[in-house]
């Protein structure tokens, strides 16, 4: 979700240690964990109501099936072949890769023709 490297971290902590001190910083990072596992409580009470309350013929739900490309990956791509829906999604981009316009497979490494009307 966010791209946080190392280095962007670094600068992010320097800044928050001009901006509040090295007296407050502690304080700070303690009040901010101690906040994200109130929220992460309540993430989870909230969870556990939403399941109780949808009952028995819901209890294999699973909340990452409401992502949308998780959704489509379970229900669709699995659905058609049987398999694994990330094999499945590799290989058509593979073949959608290598496919020339007249559906004829390109070699490895070969351009496909330049098309006018895609254009």
């Amino acid at each position: 979700m966010f791209d946080l490297s190392i280095w962007k971290l670094l600068v992010l902590a320097v800044i928050a240690l001009v901006i509040f001190g090295p007296n407050e910083l502690p304080k700070i990072a303690s009040q901010a964990g101690r906040a994200l596992r109130d929220l992460r409580k309540i993430a989870e009470g909230a969870k556990n109501d939403l399941r109780e309350g949808l009952g028995p013929e819901f209890s294999e739900f699973e909340f990452e099936d409401l992502n949308p490309k998780r959704f489509v990956q379970k229900h669709l791509l699995d659905d058609l072949n049987g398999g694994s829906a990330a094999s499945t999604a590799a290989s058509a981009a593979q073949a959608h890769q290598s496919a020339g316009s007249n559906g004829t497979l390109l070699a490895q490494g070969e351009r496909p023709p330049f098309d006018p009307d895609a254009t």
